[in-house]
């Protein structure tokens, strides 16, 4: 079973964790460099906005998807 809490905190504090917690291994890797562009390209601003977005894609995805196969 996908905890949808866990899911978006572990992407929280690391971008792209959550969704390799979903088995998203794809997007994962995606959150990951787009975060770390983000951070770089905005001096920090639009991070903290890649941080949250992935959070909860990462949160809504595992409660959509409770059950991993």
């Amino acid at each position: 079973m996908r905890n949808p809490l866990l899911a978006g905190v572990l992407s929280f504090l690391i971008p792209g964790l959550g969704q390799l917690y979903n088995g998203q291994i794809l997007w994962g890797v995606v959150w990951l460099l787009l975060t770390g562009v983000s951070w770089i390209g905005s001096a920090g601003t639009l991070g903290w906005v890649v941080h949250f977005i992935a959070a909860y894609f990462a949160y809504s995805y595992a409660q959509e998807h409770p059950v991993r196969i």
